[in-house]
């Protein structure tokens, strides 16, 4: 009997796992637009984008350095790193379906059978029995293919997910950092201009006591000290909320942070000639873009696996132990149970339910592939938006900086007449009150102009390569 069965068997497993149902899925790439709708600003430049670890091209150390410790030390960071392990440990439980599941059992029972069943034993008797139980679901239908396929789909986009984190976080501390400076100078623009207001004060001191100006020049000069002096508070209160803000997303405490970023003013420059491609290079670059990919190829492959529980499923089953009433005889030959044979189960009667589930699956599916095509408009439009405000920045930055230059000259040439009494100090006012908001403002743009192109290179892709991620360092 075991020489006919065996080859029985194994031609039933060779003939049986061919068949996969459900749809197969093939790569889908959605149609990009054939150029970029904004035209570029003279710092940028046409070709293969250029963004591989973008941060180092503003030739700033302290940001290298924060770059680095939120690369290690980030929650959102070793969350993502943690879910991918999840999503390799759920592909490992799928790939062990494929195998036949062992079981071991052991068992003793003391038993009296009743006297008033025919040719029964009604002698108590000892009962030991211990063996292994073994079961191999044969894949004929390919549903636990297509849970592998879905599981390995769904590693693949987790891994894209932790991607597109480090792109978000890396792009979030550049422009953290980059506010806190622009603030600085801000501060430090602040400072100067109330010293050569507290000089205008004592100007207007100087001309009252000789008679040549009235006690309204000294109050509106105080006045106006006053009021410049009042918002360096509020810049500290910015600069205080920003600092704690990049404390955050480099998972310290914002005590950690003050001797590393220091007291520095200079706002980091953007890098020249920055290549930005074409519409359909975000497609390959961005990781939100390839993480929906793959989110649509598991959830394809999830329709077949629906569609296998409509047909049978098909197992062959065995069992090898040992069974005796005595113990001394349990592991004699002679105590030797075992069978082996094939069976399967159907699920006859639930069709309509199965069908409405495959719906569910299909469904689902839809609204993935609407979720990528989403994703991919949302791409293409980042990028023009950020394309848009280095544009509209540069122009309005260049402005800003002449009105500076020429706001400087004026302060100097109408306190020079203010001092020989051809100008009132109405005109002295209105001058310092003009510089002090056009050099706040140059300040605001620059670091405003530094901010927008992180975000083209957030908007491109970002250019980090994702780190190998294991059961033992989830960094």
């Amino acid at each position: 009997m075991e020489k006919h069965l065996y080859p029985s068997l194994l031609a039933l497993t060779l003939g049986l796992a061919s068949c996969t149902v459900g749809p197969t899925y093939e790569v889908t790439v959605p149609t990009t637009p054939d150029y970029w709708n904004t035209n570029l600003q003279t710092d940028l430049k046409k070709g293969t984008p250029n963004i591989e670890g973008w941060w180092r091209k503003f030739n700033d150390p302290t940001l290298d350095k924060l770059i680095e410790i939120a690369k290690e030390e980030n929650k959102d960071l070793e969350i993502a790193a943690e879910r991918i392990i999840e999503a390799q440990a759920r592909f490992g439980v799928a790939y062990a379906s494929l195998a036949p599941g062992v079981a071991g059992s052991g068992a003793y029972d003391y038993a009296r059978s009743s006297e008033s069943i025919p040719f029964s034993t009604p002698n108590p008797s000892d009962n030991y029995g211990t063996g292994l139980d073994a079961s191999w679901e044969v894949d004929f239908f390919g549903g636990l293919r297509r849970s592998i396929q879905s599981a390995g789909a769904s590693v693949e986009a987790t891994g894209e997910i932790y991607h597109d984190t480090m792109v978000i976080l890396y792009s979030d501390v550049a422009i953290r950092y980059v506010e806190y400076r622009t603030l600085q100078k801000r501060i430090q623009l602040a400072k100067g201009n109330i010293v050569s207001q507290g000089q205008s004060v004592g100007i207007t001191k100087d001309r009252k006591e000789a008679g040549l100006a009235p006690q309204t020049d000294v109050s509106q000069a105080q006045a106006n000290l006053s009021t410049s002096k009042a918002l360096i508070p509020q810049l500290q209160l910015q600069l205080a909320a920003t600092r704690n803000q990049l404390a955050f997303l480099l998972g310290r405490y914002p005590g950690n942070l003050q001797s590393l970023l220091g007291s520095s003013t200079n706002i980091p420059k953007p890098p020249k000639n920055i290549r930005v491609g074409l519409p359909a290079d975000i497609l390959r670059a961005r990781p939100d873009v390839r993480a929906a990919e793959r989110q649509l190829a598991a959830q394809t492959a999830q329709v077949g696996v629906a569609t296998a529980e409509l047909y049978p499923k098909f197992y062959i089953n065995g069992t090898l132990g040992l069974s005796s009433q005595s113990s001394a005889d349990l592991f004699d030959s002679s105590s030797r149970i075992y069978s082996l044979g094939p069976s399967f189960q159907w699920r006859i009667f639930e069709g309509d339910r199965l069908r409405q589930g495959i719906k569910v699956e299909e469904s689902k599916t839809r609204q993935a592939l609407l979720s990528y095509e989403k994703t991919v408009l949302n791409a293409v439009s980042e990028v023009e938006t950020s394309l848009s405000n280095i544009s509209f920045e540069y122009n309005r930055r260049s402005h800003l900086n002449d009105s500076v230059r020429s706001a400087r000259e004026t302060v100097s040439l109408i306190v020079e007449n203010y001092k020989e009494g051809v100008a009132d100090f109405q005109s002295v006012l209105d001058a310092e009150r003009t510089i002090f908001t056009q050099e706040d403002a140059a300040a605001s743009s620059e670091g405003i102009y530094t901010a927008y192109h992180i975000q083209l290179y957030r908007a491109l892709g970002g250019g980090t390569q994702m780190r190998n991620i294991s059961q033992n360092q989830a960094k």
